[in-house]
């Protein structure tokens, strides 16, 4: 019997100012609209499937607060004020940020939707209340579109909306943001899904008890002074366990620790805390047993014990995630359903296996048909009618299988099994000196009332969230990294506001140096594509690794001569695809120069040489002169 265990995590940044009481960003209640509940109804149609869904608190608190209609943001305000009365203001705000939703599955469905994105920079008055209505229905959950005979109408409406649509749409999104915590309450009670969270305000732990650990995972690695608060840990796991037996009613025994990231330290003070399970991913698997994550190695429990302390832990299969979070929303829901299966059934070969699948339940959907459904109905109906298949949560997975013992791990996260998104770059280490500040002028503040110290504990820990980092650094892009970033700064300066301290000056300038450089992700899976210059399946590449030029450094100024190369190994070929302009000319340099190289010039560059190195670059020539290399410095690791 295979077991597979999934595990669909819900996060979305805390975005409340605590002093204003405003929310910056729309993201927490657009989401709860389109999948904090949806992913859950859709059980109902499949009763044998289990799942486990991972919960972040102060995602929750966000969402009550919207539902008690105490919570407001920028966007929300634009959308639900008469056309007729929005200032000049408000208009270029909702010129700029209301085409944030995927174009093609989401803004195309509804065509006077795009109508308005194609003529975004010059749209009029008459244009605005389409657009507010608009682009909150496209947010909506997908079922709930089919049945609900109010949407229903609006969509078949199509267009020039009424002040009473945009009232009737209000209303609308009140009642799914009050459907969400009764439905995980519901499913919970009924046993088909477990509910497991993260520390409270989604801190990457193994920092908080020690920011020097990423040293450990990246020797050599560039690191800010010294943070070390594991009571801070503490607090935000114990509180994540109140909140979940206030709110949602369960006893939460399972944690999905920030990002994947543990340490020893912070195992233990999970455990401490009352957890009995925790995951994280198999890249982390792999360095602590010091082998390859293959699927014999990840497909089972592993039991943690030290110093008394013990906690069961699942290592997702990252290479399995990944295509669902990924790959599939190209692929037609049948086909990709039966691939995924397919892999499956090839990497455990019939016999008794548990098959860790652990990924973001809200943000892949976006770009799926239909916000992911038709394939998530396709996966879960095969698994049902599938006698040797079972979807079980966590725990009930745990309780059938032996677990294999380890008696240490070596830190990590999901992200390339270190810290280096959170850490280490000259942005992020700058964001971890002003933390540090903060939090030791609250240690040397005392005598200010204890209303106020609350306040400045409470934004302290919410600035130890992840998500501030997350956009800080070379790796991640967003429309909406400039607001992070003052959010991030807004809740520093909050805490001496609260301490009564003037804040210092440096928190009135911006973190961000740069914007996003160069991507790059490890391969995950072996490769094995015909070299034919076409894109042959959506699978071909499926695992490969994966690099994404720096488009600032280039000689073009920004033109992208190469959007992305993928390339991997079958253990004898180095396989490497480029996308990329035509009209140059690429020169894939291998450091021990291979021979009987293949090559294919199609719709996109495919090349296949021996393998006699383990690292290559790229120099691109354009009408015979260089024009840069990828990368700019040192060499692509296979």
């Amino acid at each position: 019997m295979t077991t597979l265990c999934f595990l669909w995590h819900m996060h979305q940044p805390f975005y409340k100012n605590l002093w204003s009481g405003e929310y910056k960003l729309p993201w927490t209640r657009l989401h709860a609209l389109k999948d904090y509940a949806g992913m859950v109804r859709i059980l109902e149609e499949f009763p044998c499937v289990h799942q486990t869904f991972n919960l972040v608190p102060s995602m929750l608190m966000q969402i009550e607060e919207y539902a008690a209609g105490l919570a407001s943001d920028p966007f929300l305000t634009v959308a639900t004020t008469p056309a007729e009365a929005l200032t000049e203001s408000q208009r270029i705000f909702m010129h700029r940020y209301f085409f944030q939703a995927n174009v093609e599955r989401m803004i195309s469905r509804y065509p006077r939707y795009r109508e308005l994105y194609d003529a975004r920079f010059h749209l009029t008055p008459r244009d605005d209340r389409d657009l507010q209505v608009l682009s909150q229905l496209v947010w909506f959950d997908e079922d709930r579109l089919a049945r609900d005979p109010e949407l229903i109408a609006l969509i078949q409406k199509g267009r020039d909306y009424s002040l009473d649509d945009q009232a009737m749409l209000t209303r609308k999104q009140l009642e799914s943001l009050n459907a969400v915590l009764p439905t995980y309450r519901e499913f919970s009670t009924s046993g088909q899904i477990e509910v497991s969270t993260t520390p409270f305000y989604h801190p990457i732990l193994p920092l908080l008890c020690d920011s020097d650990i990423a040293a450990v995972s990246h020797p050599g690695v560039t690191l800010p002074r010294r943070f070390q608060y594991p009571g801070d840990a503490r607090e935000q796991l114990m509180r994540s366990r109140a909140y979940m037996r206030d709110k949602v009613g369960v006893d939460a025994i399972g944690l999905w620790p920030s990002e994947g990231s543990i340490s020893d330290e912070a195992l233990g003070i999970a455990a401490d805390c009352g957890f009995k399970w925790a995951a994280s991913d198999n890249g982390v698997l792999a360095r602590t047993l010091g082998v390859d994550a293959t699927p014999e190695v990840t497909n089972h429990s592993y039991l943690w014990h030290q110093h008394g302390r013990e906690m069961q832990l699942l290592f997702r299969d990252h290479f399995l995630s990944d295509l669902i979070g990924f790959e599939y929303q190209r692929a037609p829901a049948e086909e990709a359903a039966d691939h995924f299966l397919w892999q499956i059934r090839n990497n455990v070969h019939g016999r008794d296996a548990l098959v860790p699948i652990i990924l973001d339940g809200e943000n892949a959907w976006e770009w799926y048909e239909a916000n992911g459904r038709p394939f998530l109905r396709a996966l879960y109906q095969r698994i049902s009618d599938d006698p040797n298949l079972e979807a079980l949560t966590i725990s009930e997975a745990l309780a059938k299988f032996e677990p294999r013992r380890i008696a240490s791990v070596v830190p990590g996260s999901w992200i390339n099994a270190n810290f280096d998104v959170w850490i280490g770059a000259e942005e992020d280490n700058l964001a971890w000196e002003y933390l540090l500040d903060a939090r030791r002028a609250y240690d040397a503040t005392r005598d200010v009332p204890e209303d106020m110290r609350s306040l400045a504990y409470e934004e302290l820990l919410i600035a130890e969230g992840s998500d501030w980092c997350w956009w800080y650094g070379p790796e991640h892009g967003s429309d909406n990294r400039q607001e992070f970033d003052e959010l991030y700064r807004e809740h520093l300066s909050n805490v001496y506001r609260a301490l009564g301290l003037p804040a210092p000056a440096a928190l009135s300038q911006s973190i961000l140096k740069s914007q996003p450089g160069e991507m790059r992700e490890r391969p995950m899976n072996p490769i094995h594509a015909t070299v034919d210059g076409k894109i042959t399946s959506i699978y071909e590449w499926a695992g490969a690794g994966r690099f994404r030029p720096d488009t600032r450094s280039g000689a073009m100024h920004g033109e992208a001569l190469v959007r992305e190369i993928l390339y991997g190994t079958d253990r004898d070929r180095v396989f490497v695809r480029i996308d990329g302009n035509a009209q140059c000319r690429f020169v894939i340099e291998f450091e021990n120069g291979p021979a009987d190289t293949q090559v294919a010039i199609g719709e996109t560059i495919e090349l296949s040489a021996p393998r006699s190195g383990d690292r290559f670059r790229v120099q691109i020539f354009r009408d015979g002169l260089p024009q840069e290399s990828i990368p700019a410095n040192g060499w692509i690791e296979v």
